[in-house]
């Protein structure tokens, strides 16, 4: 049988409740392939590479979803500063797993700017893609903005996001 992998990249800056509606929607696949960004394709301002991947591991256990997997498959493939194509991620997940049926998952956002893409059209033959928006809409931006206003965000992520949020204060000014 082939396995069925969901690979969500996301900034995960930080890991939200949103993000989490969306992980519990991709239950059905064997393996959920949580990808945090490298170098972000848009020139987006994040926190540093490894910070995020420790948030995700926290995310991961605080989710408890055993299909769960983080991924730095970015960072392998990355070439100095230079943003990581959606492309060139699912080449790379083709060559780890070749045998698998693997499915990009995009939320709401990028999905309306799919076609942006570097290569989009050639994605959308060679691969799946599945736009999952959030049944929880909360956003990274949110959490990010609570904590510099020295705001709770325990309603906007999970226990552990939260507590590394709360003592590593990241974010704030």
């Amino acid at each position: 049988m082939t396995a069925s992998i969901a690979i969500f990249g996301s900034a995960f800056n930080p890991p939200s409740l949103g993000h989490k509606s969306v992980i519990e929607r991709l239950a059905h696949f064997d393996t959920v392939i949580l990808l945090p960004s490298y170098s972000h394709a848009w020139g987006k301002q994040m926190l540093d590479y490894d910070s995020r991947c420790k948030l995700v591991e926290a995310f991961i256990e605080d989710v408890s979803q055993d299909n769960l997997e983080l991924s730095q498959l970015e960072k392998e493939i990355a070439v100095g500063d230079e943003a990581i194509t959606t492309f060139a991620v699912l080449e790379a997940f083709e060559e780890k797993y070749p045998e698998a049926n693997l499915t990009f998952v995009v939320g709401p956002d990028n999905f309306l700017n799919f076609g942006k893409f570097f290569k989009a059209e050639e994605i959308m033959q060679r691969w799946q893609v599945l736009a999952c928006p959030e049944t929880v809409k909360v956003r990274s931006t949110q959490i990010r903005e609570q904590i510099i206003n020295s705001r709770t965000i325990s309603h906007l992520t999970t226990k552990k996001v939260a507590t590394m949020l709360n003592e590593k204060k990241w974010y704030t000014k």
